[in-house]
């Protein structure tokens, strides 16, 4: 969890004493909301590249090895394109957390500013027909309106 300073103390040695001690950013007063309200986006970004992806994963029947691009489901290999491994390694390394259609095609695709597109939905449906065993989703299941969420 990033931490920001938030102070009426400016002197020098109190910024470096606070960030020696593990503050990522220090703000002293008078500072503006706006200013605030970007240098927090931004710590928020750092942490967010900063999480470590896994290297593999199991869940159910399913076991990825995300290194070596190696997926199988019962024992059986299953065939998984390149970009369902990333999108597949993103929502497991955020488990348990909404992924919105936007952070994935911000970071498995790297395009900023969400066109409408149905590409994650299709690339979903794909990944989930491979993983899944059938009926309604427990791995992979839409949050309607919002985004996908991983429970494995």
């Amino acid at each position: 969890t990033p931490i920001i300073v938030l102070t009426a103390r400016g002197e020098e040695l109190d910024k470096v004493a606070a960030l020696d001690l593990g503050a990522d950013d220090y703000v002293t007063k008078p500072f503006g909301i706006p200013e605030l309200m970007a240098r927090i986006r931004a710590q928020l970004r750092r942490s967010r590249a900063l999480a470590p992806l896994p290297d593999s994963c199991e869940f159910g029947a399913v076991v990825v090895d995300f290194r070596s691009h190696h997926a199988t489901r019962g024992g059986l290999p299953l065939a998984l394109s390149p970009r369902e491994f990333e999108i597949l390694r993103y929502l497991v390394a955020h488990r348990g957390e909404v992924v919105t259609r936007e952070q994935l095609m911000q970071e498995v695709w790297r395009i900023r500013g969400y066109p409408l597109t149905r590409t994650i939905d299709n690339h979903i449906a794909r990944l989930r027909q491979k993983i899944e065993t059938g009926g309604e989703p427990v791995f992979l299941v839409t949050v309607h309106r919002v985004g996908y969420k991983f429970l494995g």
